[in-house]
């Protein structure tokens, strides 16, 4: 039986662009998708897609057991959104916009401004609440439009790079935020670029690269796939380090040995944890390297990367509709429901 959220074979073009090639998800009930990858690669015209912003070219979908090209209205009845930018009414104050929110929701008057208050508090703004949205911080944007799409409380979330502008601090209470609503039983897809975010918080991710579902799993599985841990030196002198990359060669699990010259770091795939670690010290030693700094690593999206498409998650201009677009998408989301 399909999951709360279902495509197969989604695809949609813009131009000479393949933003999505055969898009295949399912998740089940209850759960968490982590949605990985770099900038560009389709994530948010996935979720768009499956929040009937965008039609696709072909493919279908199911939202909350409802198809979505056939029955978009009653998805976005059923769906919550936070799109990849803060969409907030910038003369507004906060405790309006999300009032705003609660009445096109067609909530109560009393009901709207006691679930405004909750949410101002849980995202640390009740301090200005009643303050026009232009002067918040963009943090604090970012802030207030998660948690206007928190005002119902949706059986199917949709959170696109939902903590890009957050600091430590409210991102662990976003993640606090999350856990709690999927324990009550809400289904999430969450875009990212953070192998942590989707560490803490998916119990299935898939890594999408080019309009592709490239690989699937666990984020333990994930990082199997990649060497599972690396050892990194920091050799104490430029001299050491053709002899400190003939050790980590020795130690290494079949991976090549990677060299910043002009750091004095190597770095090797390896298998056996703190023990292993340990003979590389002693032969490093025994050998004469001098080190500055040793350690154990698990490894990075760039690692998870690397390994699956041969490039880097750096950061590239999204080949996507333009930035802007998401402001109108989440003034439609509201719009949709009056």
């Amino acid at each position: 039986m399909p999951g709360a959220i279902h495509a197969e074979g989604l695809v949609k073009t813009f131009g000479d662009v393949r933003a999505l090639d055969g898009v295949d998800l399912d998740v089940p009930e209850g759960t968490v998708l982590g949605l990985l990858g770099p900038n560009g690669a389709g994530k948010t015209t996935t979720v768009r897609v499956l929040t009937t912003l965008l039609q696709p070219d072909s493919g279908r979908a199911v939202v909350a057991g409802i198809d979505v090209l056939k029955h978009p209205n009653e998805v976005r009845r059923s769906i919550g959104l936070s799109g990849q930018f803060a969409a907030v009414d910038e003369y507004l104050t906060g405790r309006e916009n999300l009032h705003m929110v609660g009445r096109l929701y067609q909530m109560s008057g009393r009901a709207a401004k006691a679930r405004a208050d909750e949410l101002l508090e849980r995202f640390n703004l009740a301090d200005a609440a009643d303050r026009i949205t232009k002067t918040y911080s963009g943090g604090m944007r970012r802030r207030l439009d998660l948690a206007a799409a928190l005002v119902v409380s949706p059986p199917v979330m949709f959170m696109d790079e939902p903590t890009t502008g957050l600091d430590p601090r409210n991102r662990q209470a976003l993640w606090e935020v999350i856990q709690e609503l999927v324990a009550g039983g809400t289904t999430l897809l969450l875009t990212t670029q953070y192998l942590e975010e989707a560490d803490n918080l998916a119990h299935e991710i898939c890594v999408v690269d080019h309009g592709r579902v490239i690989a699937r799993g666990t984020s333990d599985e994930l990082k199997a796939r990649t060497g599972g841990e690396r050892v990194e030196v920091v050799v104490h002198a430029p001299e050491h380090i053709p002899t400190g990359r003939e050790v980590l060669t020795v130690f290494g699990k079949g991976g090549d040995v990677t060299v910043e010259e002009h750091t004095r770091k190597l770095t090797v795939p390896v298998t056996g944890g703190a023990k292993l670690l340990a003979e590389v010290i002693r032969e490093l030693d025994a050998r004469g390297v001098e080190i500055d700094d040793i350690g154990l690593r698990r490894p990075t999206l760039d690692d998870v990367f690397i390994s699956l498409t041969g490039h880097a998650a750096e950061a590239a201009a999204e080949d996507e509709e333009s930035a802007g677009d998401d402001v109108r998408d989440s003034a439609r989301r509201k719009e949709a429901v009056k």
